[in-house]
């Protein structure tokens, strides 16, 4: 009928367009936030070696040290939830960096474990607070068809922010001091918050929910496909039309989402358990192994290199297969490749290929994660559900730090170390395949999950 408004469903318009350069600049600064993310929260592990001398003492004192920002990163996640509701992904995004850079520049000032261990603990929380809008600003902004590997794509920022931070470690820690790894983590997140207040949208579907005026939409679509005519338009999300408009908290519990949440939470928390015990006490084992400090950062590097590698085959694999099924199995590779470099004393030869086949397997799934997440839950609640996998599963990075240290103290030393993680390892692929079975039963039952996959 003349004179009708066109409607416009948002999420249909994404998909049938191309990926544009719009969408890659979104897609470039949420890669770097990742990046710097990362970066700062193994910082430590590079700083513990020459802390120990400086200071005078024993390495098990900084195990608590290294779990206070993943400490800070679960209170940062687990608090951005209700304020992802109560305001915008945007707001909390810029708030969050900004104070990740003033945190981290404070601790430099740090002159004893106990205040390294506070400024970490404040770090974290801006930390843990941003990484959940920058996943749900990349998947919402994602074909469908390519959404894996988008969401994985942004999060290889984290391999290179981890491969940076060790590069950037071997060569200024020698020559300018530790202090000089956390001013470099100071300055890039302030410089990325004032990029993304002054260029990021908000996630486009949650626009629409929220029924923000039609042109704040029109002018964001415009930037995606210059050539289209968006006047007068009325723009809905017709797949979440019918959905409950509660609240992200309220979402992400009700019984249709409820398996698959704790699932995804014992799966967040094995894997940040076995990651950061391994990220954050390689490079020491590696030293007393007899490497120096540049040898000890290469092999983390490795690590990180794999994950690369893993985290685009993942996502890949994601987007064709069954995704649990791929994530459960690239935790399985993990740990088995993990078990396998603890069994390289004899044969060192052989170390960097399991290093590297370690990163792919679980680097790869645990940066898979978020893309996860974010296909299991509607947009009213992906950004709390992610913030929540992310918050409650990062208790098992606090811990795991902490095991680290007193593994390190028994008589089976390096040995029951990488049993320990073998283990843990394994634990994600069980919970993936009880996320799947309560999916698909509550399909069959017709009362499926009303995230934007039913089987995610």
């Amino acid at each position: 009928m003349a004179g009708t408004p066109p409607i416009i469903d948002v999420k249909r318009f994404i998909d049938e367009q191309r990926f544009s350069p719009y969408q890659w600049g979104i897609l470039a600064v949420c890669f770097l936030m990742i990046a710097i993310d990362t970066y700062d929260a193994v910082a430590v592990g590079f700083v513990v070696p020459v802390l120990m001398q400086e200071w005078h003492i024993g390495k098990e004192l900084f195990g608590p040290v290294m779990s206070a920002s993943i400490l800070g990163m679960a209170i940062g996640a687990l608090v951005s939830g209700p304020l992802y509701d109560r305001t915008t992904p945007k707001t909390v995004m810029v708030i969050s960096m900004i104070l990740f850079g003033l945190c981290s520049l404070g601790t430099t000032l740090a002159d004893t474990p106990l205040a390294l261990g506070i400024w970490r603990l404040l770090t974290g929380i801006g930390i843990g607070a941003a990484v959940p809008g920058a996943t749900t600003l990349v998947y919402e902004y994602a074909p469908a068809r390519r959404s894996a590997l988008v969401v994985n794509t942004m999060a290889c920022g984290g391999m290179i922010g981890a491969a940076s931070c060790a590069m950037t470690a071997g060569m200024l820690i020698p020559a300018y001091g530790w202090k000089s790894l956390f001013l470099v983590g100071a300055v890039v997140p302030i410089v990325l918050a004032l990029v993304v207040l002054a260029t990021m949208p908000e996630p486009l579907r949650f626009m629409v929910l929220r029924e923000w005026p039609a042109e704040r939409i029109a002018s964001v679509l415009r930037r995606i496909a210059p050539g289209h005519a968006f006047d007068g338009a009325r723009f809905v999300f017709s797949e979440e039309q019918g959905a409950d408009r509660k609240s992200g908290m309220a979402v992400m519990l009700s019984s249709r989402l409820r398996t698959g949440t704790l699932m995804l939470w014992l799966t967040y928390f094995a894997g940040t358990f076995a990651y950061y015990l391994l990220m954050g006490w390689m490079p020491t084992l590696v030293q007393e192994a007899g490497a120096s400090l540049r040898q000890a950062t290469m092999a983390t590097s490795l690590l990180s290199l794999g994950g690369i590698v893993g985290a685009f085959g993942v996502g890949w694999m994601m987007d064709r297969f069954e995704r649990n099924g791929v994530v459960a199995l690239a935790f399985v590779v993990g740990g088995v490749s993990v078990w396998m470099i603890g069994q390289q004393t004899s044969h060192p030869v052989l170390l960097p290929l399991f290093i590297f086949l370690a990163g792919v397997g679980l680097n790869g799934a645990m940066f898979s994660m978020g893309g996860l997440a974010a296909m299991f839950y509607p947009t009213s609640g992906r950004s709390a559900g992610v913030a929540w996998m992310y918050g409650v599963g990062r208790i098992g990075g606090i811990l795991g730090p902490i095991v680290g240290g007193m593994l390190l103290r028994t008589s089976a030393g390096s040995g029951m170390f990488f049993t320990v993680v073998m283990a843990t390892v394994m634990v994600p692929a069980v919970a993936l395949w009880i996320k799947r079975r309560a999916a698909s039963r509550a399909e069959a039952g017709g009362t499926g999950a009303i995230g934007t996959d039913v089987a995610a």
